[in-house]
Order: C-alpha cells, then structure tokens, then sequence
C-alpha cells in the first residue's frame, strides 16, 4: 500500500469517525437540553462532558491531518515533474 493510499484509508475511517461521533455529540448537547448533561464525575463523563465530545475532536484532529498530508503530498509529487 503506498503513502497516499494509507492517508485516503485514514481520510475516509476520520470522516466516518467524525460523522458518527458529530450525531452522538449533537444529541448528547443539543437534542436533549443541557440540563440533561451529566454533571462533572458522573459515570460515562470525561471533565463533565460525554466521551463522544472528545472523540470528535479526535478524529476532526486525524481528519485535518490527513487532508494536509493529502493536501502536501499532491504538491510534492507536482514539482517532481
């Protein structure tokens, strides 16, 4: 498998990850009310917040690196020829 392959693998598992995690973060904030948010140390909570807030960020995180490696990589490649 080469570089740029491996990166559009990593790209489409980011998208997936960020989409999926995006609709958990928005029912768990959003759709329910804040006032249902769990409070600071309640079980299934990182800092107050769902874990599903954090793997979003995550794989936005992933996302954005991918892109840029995508983004580099086409540049390279174009001032080789």
């Amino acid at each position: 498998m080469s570089f740029k392959r491996a990166l559009q693998v990593i790209l489409g598992i980011a998208l997936f990850g960020a989409s999926f995690s995006g609709v958990l973060t928005y029912n768990e904030l959003f759709a329910r009310g804040a006032a249902s948010c769990p409070s600071v140390g309640a079980p299934g909570t990182v800092l107050g917040y769902p874990a599903c807030v954090y793997g979003f960020f995550m794989y936005l995180a992933i996302l954005i690196v991918a892109m840029l490696g995508l983004a580099g990589g086409s540049k390279e490649s174009g001032a080789a020829t």
